[in-house]
């Protein structure tokens, strides 16, 4: 047979494209319109409706950047519309939608007159049925228009000042489109998701196999059968010619797909948040809406903030979303207050996802969800099994790592092991999207893809358009029927992620291991973009620290004489948690997003700082006496650790003498020597008497990096940015300050077009060289990194992550430790050789890097580089221009041990106040190894005290715990304050003895 496969195939293309599309609305009349311009940001419905709407002319231009234009729609249908079998009237509304990209453009809201959501006008979802609107065949309704502009431009990369409203202009966006009440044949779109379905099958499958050529010719006979002039007088006929091939069963071995409805809202990104609790209405309303369509259709919603949105910005919705839940239909998952950036956030943070995510879950739904969410978070800490575990859920889901650039993930079911030795179910879907159409492309590739046939039988697909796209869609439910037992494809079934994580775990056993972090082999450049961001973190995760620590302790202390602040906390908790976003922390945001969290930022130390003031001068009393209030978890200048009492000055005084332009600073612990350009030449500990800086070398060492990336700007680092660096080592001029503690040499330099200034300070009775840096940073495309060449034969770095550190090799052996060229750190890194170490705190980055080199002495420099500044031009051109304060530390001769202590050293600056008395800490632990990370009272009002502390050193540590105040039981908790069974737990009335495995988490409720 001659082959005109290619031919029939063209034609069925056309065929879809110019005749069955556009009989699909077979008649339609336009409506009469009217419209509202929103003169600054957007309005409640309500306020809306009461505005004057004025006469609006169709297909204009329309709307500037991120304004908002309301549309009131009205018209009578046409007698006799909708009355036959097989139609529908629909309202179509095009709001000059682009057929790309769906959630990145302008979108709609449709409300009733009542001031009732009824569902979103998305570019690919416009359509609103009559019956919806509740007026009989009387068409009134309104659309709020909301003119985002497309900030992304084709993922061009191209600097655009769309991503702030200040520059954005006035110029519309958009031109209104096809606005109009139109008869749905129903026929022929059936007919159209059955050509789509089979379509993309034919097209996935092997061109050797019958299968392919048998629903070729089904589709060509559908063509020959059809009138193209009477597609909807012809296109029962045309179904009926291609029930055969869908009507054929599925293969027995054919992979099983569990598909469950999904919206991947990012909480920011292209737009600010103000815009994304309106993209979370649209989808929501649309899916409650499909919802009433088909029983079998579920969603799967993640992040309790958007429902906290919901229910507190569209609470008539929220009802209906709570039936809906009720209903098995709408179901929440995760368990987590944002999908939030797991590299980042502290470990008492990432707890608190968890606990207000599924406290928000519980309360609200009675729902607990089993497992973690995190589909498009940029790399998964080691930490996070045994967070997950934590608190109370089982399994974890993510699909970032399919982004990885140079090694692909050996597994797709697989058991995640953490640093703690914690083991989590796992599943990384093997469809590579979390925006899954249910097109017959994804679902081959899905099949082909996955990395566990033989032992694995199925693997789960998210599908609906994200970020206001408007989610799952009618279409994509009716591929989801089709391909439920259909040759040729993976057998799709509808179902919840709960359904899948339970059956797959039950059909698979003795599942493959990954231990350790889940590194994401792009994005690194996130651990540095937006300084501001990631310092306004960074110091509001300590202040909550603090706050908690010395309102719980006044709460205990005095009684009913104070008032625990549980609300405001709460508040400022859940703030925090919102900043930690996947892409707000770590910088890939838009101008508007980043000076949002900025604002946030200053608030939440204005509110904690206050909160922090009126707990302590409660504690302390009236009086002269200076106080140190210690919120460390270790003794600080003779106050116990948790503590409020006198600071005990420090040793001897700091003997600073000059050298040939350069100083050298020495308090009988360290000794400091700092070049005429104010370069670090050595670095002795005394104990030691070993120099940590490797010879012929210099630390402090700034280094200007031309960092242009091959796209996702703020996203990413490549490898390539050390193929170009520009040493910094000159200084401009360089001083002494005296100071009541110590020595400071303060260093200014011009850095490119930037200015520079350091403050390098050694303290009486300190153990490590403490570094400020100022920036007035006005760069481009380049990158700002500080070098210490360290005398260390180093195979591997210590990085802090939650609740302990995590190990990477300093060599690049294989494909997988070379593609780790910038790692995340939190409060310091460590290296060392066995009897010595160096750690590098610091008190706001977390982008890092380390070398090594074998010396022509044979001796080895371990180069540890902190990732200070970043200037990115995408998505915010002017990302990071401005000042800086950046602070670290260096210690040497430092162990682990050392290295905890420095990094809340460095973040936890020494607070003092005048008071009349001392305050006893709460609790008291009895080896420094077991860390208290959060003393805070319980969550159920009850008073109770609630110590949350980990395994800090990586090894076995015992030690106790004993409360200061009268405690009559004390038990072991989840991170949800529920008792569980701790192993290496024993606990007595008013204390319990610790055996803790390495980085073991223990939360404790001390019972009052």
């Amino acid at each position: 047979m001659h082959d005109d496969r290619r031919i029939t195939e063209q034609r069925l293309d056309r065929f879809v494209r110019d005749r069955i599309l556009p009989a699909i609305y077979g008649r339609s009349v336009p409506l009469q319109l009217s419209s509202w311009e929103v003169p600054g940001e957007p309005v409640p419905a309500a306020e809306a409706m009461r505005q004057l709407f004025v006469p609006q002319e169709p297909g204009v231009p329309w709307g500037k950047a991120w304004s908002t234009k309301w549309l009131r729609l009205q018209g009578e249908v046409p007698e006799g519309w909708g009355t036959a079998d097989g139609t529908a009237v629909e309202i179509i509304v095009d709001l000059g939608f682009s057929s790309d990209a769906p959630g990145f453009q302008c979108e709609g809201t449709a409300w009733r007159a009542d001031a009732s959501i009824i569902k979103a006008i998305s570019p690919r979802n416009y359509h609103v049925p009559l019956k919806l609107l509740g007026g009989g065949l009387s068409v009134d309704f309104y659309v709020e228009a909301a003119a985002n502009p497309d900030v992304a431009q084709g993922w061009s990369f191209v600097p655009t000042p769309m991503g702030d409203k200040a520059t954005s202009g006035d110029e519309p966006r958009y031109r209104l489109g096809r606005i109009a009440i139109a008869e749905l044949n129903e026929t022929v779109w059936e007919l159209n998701q059955d050509v789509w379905t089979l379509s993309g099958l034919m097209h996935e499958l092997p061109m050797e196999l019958p299968r392919r050529h048998e629903i070729l010719r089904a589709l060509e006979r559908m063509m020959d059968i059809m009138d193209p002039d009477d597609i909807a007088g012809t296109a029962a006929a045309g179904r009926k010619a291609l029930a055969e091939v869908l009507k054929r069963p599925a293969y027995a071995s054919a992979h099983e797909l569990l598909a469950t409805g999904h919206a991947h809202i990012d909480s920011a990104w292209l737009w600010p948040v103000r815009e994304t609790i309106r993209k979370c209405a649209r989808t929501f309303s649309n899916v409650v809406a499909l919802m009433d369509e088909d029983p079998d259709f579920v969603f799967s919603c993640s992040s309790a903030q958007q429902l906290a949105w919901i229910k507190e910005f569209f609470p008539e919705l929220f009802v209906r979303i709570r039936e809906k839940v009720k209903a098995g239909q709408f179901i929440p998952v995760g368990g987590m207050w944002v999908e939030s950036d797991t590299n980042m956030p502290g470990g008492e943070a990432m707890a608190r996802q968890f606990v207000e995510g599924k406290s928000f879950f519980l309360q609200e739904f009675s729902v607990e969800c089993e497992e973690a969410w995190l589909p498009d978070s940029f790399g998964y800490s080691g930490a996070l099994p045994q967070i997950v575990k934590s608190a109370g859920s089982r399994w974890f889901l993510t699909q970032k790592i399919s982004w990885n650039k140079v090694n692909r993930m050996p597994h797709h079911t697989f058991t995640w092991e953490g640093i703690d030795g914690t083991r989590l179910f796992t599943h990384f879907p093997p469809v590579d999207t979390y925006n899954a159409e249910l097109h017959g492309r994804e679902l081959a590739h899905a099949e082909r893809n996955y990395r566990d046939h033989g032992r694995g039988t199925m693997s789960l697909v998210p599908f609906g358009y994200g970020d206001g796209g408007g989610g799952p869609t009618r279409e994509m439910v009716a591929a989801a029927h089709r391909t439920a037992d259909l040759e040729g494809s993976p057998k799709v079934r509808m179902g919840t992620a709960k359904d899948f994580f339970t059956k797959a775990e039950a059909e698979y056993s003795n599942l493959p291991v990954w231990v350790g972090e889940m590194y994401l082999e792009m994005h690194r450049g996130t651990y540095t973009s937006q300084a501001k961001t990631k310092r306004g973190n960074r110091r509001s995760e300590h202040l909550l620290r603090e706050a908690e620590l010395w309102c719980s302790t006044a709460a205990v202390r005095l009684g009913a004489a104070y008032s625990y602040p549980e609300t405001e906390l709460k508040r400022l908790w859940r703030l925090v948690l919102l900043q930690q976003f996947h892409d707000i922390l770590p910088g890939s945001s838009i101008a508007w997003v980043h000076q949002d969290a900025e604002r946030n930022y200053a608030a939440i130390e204005r509110d904690l700082e206050a909160i922090i003031a009126d707990a302590a001068e409660a504690l302390v009393g009236e009086g002269n006496t200076q106080f140190l209030l210690n919120a460390a978890p270790h003794d600080r200048e003779g106050v116990p650790a948790l503590a409020i009492a006198e600071a005990v000055p420090a040793g001897t005084a700091v003997d600073v003498t000059e050298d040939g332009g350069g100083f050298v600073l020495d308090n009988g612990i360290i000794r400091a020597v700092l070049d005429a350009n104010g370069l670090l030449t050595s670095l002795v500990d005394h104990a030691s008497g070993r120099d940590a800086i490797a010879p012929g070398q210099f630390g402090n060492h700034l280094e200007l990096f031309r960092d242009t990336p091959n796209e996702w700007d703020a996203w990413d680092i490549e490898e390539f940015y050390r193929h170009n660096v520009t040493p910094v080592t000159h200084a401009d001029a360089i001083d002494l300050e005296r100071t009541a503690t110590g020595a400071v040499v303060v260093v200014k330099r011009s850095v490119g077009a930037s200015s520079l200034r350091q403050r390098i300070t050694l303290d009486a009775g300190a153990q490590s060289l403490a570094i400020a840096t100022t920036v007035d940073w006005q760069e481009r495309e380049k990158m700002l990194k500080i070098a210490f060449p360290l005398d260390v034969r180093a195979d591997r770095s210590a990085s802090e992550t939650q609740f302990g550190h995590v190990f990477r090799p300093t060599h690049t052996n294989t494909s997988w430790e070379a593609a780790k060229f910038e790692i995340c750190a939190h409060r310091w890194i460590h290296v060392a050789e066995p009897g010595y170490g160096v750690a590098v705190s610091n008190s706001s980055s977390y982008g890092h890097d380390v070398t090594r080199a074998v010396r022509d002495d044979g001796g080895t420099t371990t180069t540890v580089r902190v990732s200070l500044l970043r200037s990115a031009r995408f998505p915010d051109p002017e990302a990071d221009r401005g000042e800086h304060s950046l602070d670290l530390s260096i210690r040497p001769g430092a162990g682990i041990s050392d290295a905890v202590e420095e990094g809340y050293r460095t973040n936890l600056k020494p607070r003092y106040m005048t008071g009349g008395h001392q305050v006893d800490p709460l609790v008291a632990v009895s080896n420094p190894a077991i860390v208290v990370e959060a003393v805070k009272l319980a969550e159920d009002g009850s008073g109770d005290v609630i110590v949350r502390l980990y395994e800090s050193l990586g090894e076995r540590s015992a030690g106790s715990v004993a409360a200061n105040f009268e405690a009559r039981a004390v038990v072991a908790t989840d991170l949800l304050e529920r008792p569980v069974e701790a192993p290496g737990v024993s606990a007595t009335a008013n204390s319990a003895e610790l055996v803790l495995r390495p980085f073991q988490l223990v939360t404790l409720r001390f019972t009052r």
